[in-house]
């Protein structure tokens, strides 16, 4: 017992450096050295350049470009729509961009980026794709101020393209109108599309509006109409100014009765 214990005493050290170099061979061997390459990995990280921080780095320029690529693709796509409804009006129109609009007054008015210079006068017509935004209240050599239709001081002759019946339409500080009418049972529903009158002296006559979005005919002491505007008033960029005499005197055409039902 005594030399079995002189020779572990003699011999541990090179017994348990053998062990461990057996137990690593095997370990490597069973793991395919994935311990050994992460040890490397975390130990050689510090003289490394931060690769995590430059991938987010590229993933976030290559986001920014695609951005970038969707927004002129939306604005080309706009372009070619205004470009469009101008080659399609019977007038030539000036078309403008929008270069100011205040948050606290984004629903009554905004600035077009052209004037007097470009020939533009108070009272001109102001439209977008879809039918009319509003009207020119005052001009600059460079630039013109629009009095929008959904401006709560805004008022216009509006009639129903389907029965003809008349009405006046006033803003409401939203993307929707309301409409009153002239008689007392107005033949009006719901999807009826709505245009400036023969009664207005602001707008030409036949310009689209907007829809009929609801009808409350027990309103007092008119019936009413929710009208949904269909220029895109809330995000509009660009608009096209049309010429407009409001001294010409309009056409009256009477609101056609009521069909009466046959005894």
């Amino acid at each position: 017992m005594y030399t079995l214990r002189r020779w572990w005493d003699r011999h541990r050290l090179r017994i348990i450096l053998a062990s461990m170099a057996v137990g690593s061979a095997l370990l490597i061997r069973q793991t395919q050295a994935t311990p050994l390459f992460e040890v490397y990995q975390l130990l050689s990280r510090a003289f490394q350049p931060n690769l995590a921080k430059q991938t987010l780095l590229e993933n976030a320029q290559f986001q920014e470009l695609q951005q970038r690529l969707t927004e002129l693709e939306s604005q080309n796509q706009r372009l070619r729509e205004l470009l469009g409804y101008v080659s399609e009006g019977k007038q030539p129109g000036i078309t403008a961009p929008v270069v100011g609009r205040s948050a606290d007054h984004w629903w009554q008015q905004l600035i077009l980026g052209r004037g007097s210079n470009d020939k533009i006068k108070v009272g001109y017509v102001v439209m977008a794709p879809g039918g009319v935004v509003g009207r020119i209240t005052s001009v600059t050599p460079n630039t013109s101020r629009v009095l929008l239709l959904s401006d709560p001081s805004s008022r216009i002759g509006a009639t129903i393209s389907r029965s003809r019946y008349m009405g006046y339409m006033r803003g409401q500080s939203t993307s929707h109108a309301v409409m009153e009418f002239f008689d007392k049972v107005p033949d009006v529903r719901r999807g009826d599309v709505v245009s400036t009158s023969t009664l207005s002296q602001l707008f030409p006559a036949g310009m689209p509006v907007g829809r009929v979005e609801s009808v409350n005919l027990n309103k007092s002491p008119a019936p009413e109409a929710t009208i949904e505007l269909s220029a895109p008033v809330s995000f509009l960029e660009w608009a096209v100014v049309y010429a407009h005499d409001q001294t010409a005197q309009p056409t009256v055409s009477p609101t056609p009765a009521p069909a009466q039902k046959q005894p």
